[in-house]
């Protein structure tokens, strides 16, 4: 069993990730947590900011209520804050914000202010040290997704295959793309920890095919392995079928529905994971309540595929899915880039 405590290797970690983030003395750095974060992430980043020199303060919200019903979970959108601004403005006029919140602030509706403020905002994910200690950005990783990113942002089609059934078509053009590099260093950016992936988010009526997920592929929202195949049927966006004969596509079927809300199954992003130093099967290492399966979405050669919230094509709502794939093929313009889930685009290799 893994014991969530201090360790002086797990300061040492955060002082290279916030090293990464150019944090240097004097800076305020404001560290947003609320009352269901889990600890050990706040102390952490505490002492690594006051090794740094940095003058660093807490913003601790109540967790709210739960308004659905229903559980949330790896949405990328805390409600702690919940819109009140002497915190949003306490948070804005900061030199960067550590993010420890428990569904982050990556689709937070008050992270755009935040950002115009001039703040940048590093969010650690909701992970047990160990796993965030493996899974460390460097330089080299951000360096090869800077390169991703100007692949996809170049591309106008994308076209996803698999021997499972996959067949799926995206419209890049007016499809904004984002590198997520593990570490943020600019004003009004953002970054988390573990990452090493690139992604897109899809306008209104790009999106079309089938995605049919397999054995071994990864629901991220219930931190499990499928086991039975699933096939999605997509139009305009939309998933319009789920089907499968076993609890995978039954289980899929019943958290959807459960929403009551048409954006639930609409597209959110897709991309694919350039992080070799992320593993596939570390899922299978920890209990459900140690990690938030970041890690996953991150693994070399993955597919992503998501659904949910997408502000791009102006679709909101709390059910959020992602789909981490493998032995997915990737063309774009026609040309390959990841081959049965290795990427073989030589632009795209480790240098």
């Amino acid at each position: 069993m893994l014991i969530e405590r201090i360790e002086g290797k797990w300061i040492d970690a955060f002082v290279d990730v916030f090293n990464l983030c150019r944090v240097t003395p004097g800076d305020s750095v404001a560290i947003l947590s609320e009352t269901q974060s889990r600890p050990v992430l706040v102390q952490l980043s505490e002492l690594a900011l006051h090794r740094l020199g940095a003058r660093a303060f807490h913003v601790v919200m109540p967790t709210p209520p739960q308004r659905h019903g229903i559980p949330l979970r790896s949405t990328g959108t805390s409600l702690a804050v919940g819109g009140l601004q002497p915190v949003v403005a306490a948070l804005a006029a900061s030199t960067m914000v550590v993010d420890c919140t428990v569904e982050g602030m990556l689709h937070a509706p008050e992270l755009k202010t935040i950002l115009q403020g001039g703040a940048r905002l590093m969010m650690i994910s909701n992970e047990h040290p160990e796993l965030l200690e493996r899974t460390k950005p460097t330089p080299q990783l951000r360096e090869r997704v800077v390169k991703g990113l100007a692949v996809l942002e170049a591309a106008r089609e994308m076209r996803v295959t698999s021997e499972a059934g996959t067949n799926l078509t995206v419209d890049l053009q007016d499809a904004p793309a984002r590198a997520a590099p593990g570490y943020v260093d600019q004003p009004g950016k953002v970054g988390y920890w573990p990452a090493g992936l690139v992604l897109c988010f899809p306008g209104r009526g790009r999106v079309s095919g089938t995605v049919v997920l397999a054995p071994g592929d990864i629901n991220l929202t219930f931190k499990r392995y499928v086991e039975t195949p699933v096939e999605l049927t997509i139009e305009n966006d939309t998933v319009t079928k789920i089907e499968g004969a076993g609890v995978d596509a039954e289980l899929l079927r019943s958290y959807y529905s459960a929403w009551n809300d048409p954006n639930a199954y609409a597209v959110s992003h897709v991309g694919w994971g350039m992080n070799p130093g992320a593993r596939w099967d570390s899922l299978t290492m920890y209990d459900r309540s140690q990690v938030n399966g970041t890690e996953q979405r991150a693994f070399e050669g993955n597919f992503l595929f998501s659904t949910g919230a997408n502000e791009m094509a102006g679709r909101f709502t709390d059910c959020h899915f992602d789909y981490p794939m493998r032995h997915c093929s990737i063309d774009l313009d026609g040309q390959r880039i990841i081959d049965s889930g290795r990427i073989v685009d030589p632009r795209l290799m480790l240098s």
